[in-house]
């Protein structure tokens, strides 16, 4: 079990969605006289080039941050799971359409095409977890995909269906549950995935919109400053660090029981 990621990670979310609570000082206010501070009492994580204090901007940029990390990766993973399985449970047709459709998304390469989504419409955190959504889905849908090929060979399965029990009940009681594993393995890794692409869209100028921010285009503000004022960069940058390999280590570690739930039952 991965404590410390979990506890990294809690503290995160707790630090993102409370921290203003207890740390009252504004994201926004303007402190010309504190332009570029360094670390210290007032401003425990230094101020931007606007005077702006990073620690306050840190915990409403993490907000927007893994809103959409979250968001994205859920519908993601959720669109993966139904195209997977009814492509792996119908077969025929259905599966070829889905590898036509697959390997459409998969022609271009996936932060290209966010970049090119993007370019086409103002950035939200709304459109932005719609655009992550519908170009990460691929990678769960593959392998739901392939493991509801494995589920469908199972001889109570073609017994069911010789039975002509219920398409939706046999998806939902037999298929879901063996299924769930993959989903949630996808979904930690989609998480970290949607959090890096709204970071390098924000990075490069395409992400979040002033006055909102997030950890991304706290990054980038920094970029220009970044031999003089290192603390502008480095905080946001650890923060998307923590969570990405927080998220990673839980990945690996459902996935290594996922696994050897197969071995035992093989």
């Amino acid at each position: 079990m991965p404590i410390f990621s979990i506890l990294v990670l809690g503290f995160i979310f707790l630090f993102s969605f409370f921290g203003s609570y207890f740390y009252g000082v504004s994201p926004f206010t303007l402190e010309p006289q504190a332009i570029l501070s360094s670390p210290s009492l007032t401003h425990p994580l230094g101020t931007d080039r606007l005077g702006r204090d990073l620690l306050a901007r840190l915990i409403e940029g993490g907000k927007v941050s893994l809103i959409i990390g979250v968001g994205s990766a859920l519908i993601a993973s959720f669109i993966g799971l139904i195209l997977g399985s009814i492509a792996g449970y119908f077969r025929g047709g259905v599966d070829k359409s889905f590898i036509i459709l697959v390997d459409l998304f998969l022609t271009f390469p996936t932060f290209f095409l966010l970049l090119a989504m993007v370019s086409y419409m103002n950035a939200s955190i709304f459109v932005l977890i719609v655009i992550i959504s519908i170009t990460g889905w691929m990678t769960t849908a593959r392998l739901i995909r392939a493991e509801s090929f494995k589920i469908g060979s199972q001889g109570y399965i073609k017994i069911l269906d010789i039975a002509k029990v219920s398409k939706i009940k046999i998806l939902l009681k037999y298929y879901a549950p063996i299924l769930a594993p993959i989903y949630f393995v996808s979904f930690t890794f989609g998480v970290g995935g949607a959090i890096l692409s709204e970071s390098g869209l924000s990075f490069l100028g395409l992400g979040i919109v002033a006055p909102q921010m997030s950890w991304g285009t706290i990054l980038s503000g920094g970029k220009d400053v970044v031999e003089i004022a290192w603390w502008v960069s480095f905080f946001p940058g650890l923060m998307i660090f923590l969570v990405t390999f927080s998220l990673i280590n839980i990945s690996n570690y459902l996935q290594h029981k996922t696994n050897q739930k197969d071995i035992q039952t093989t």
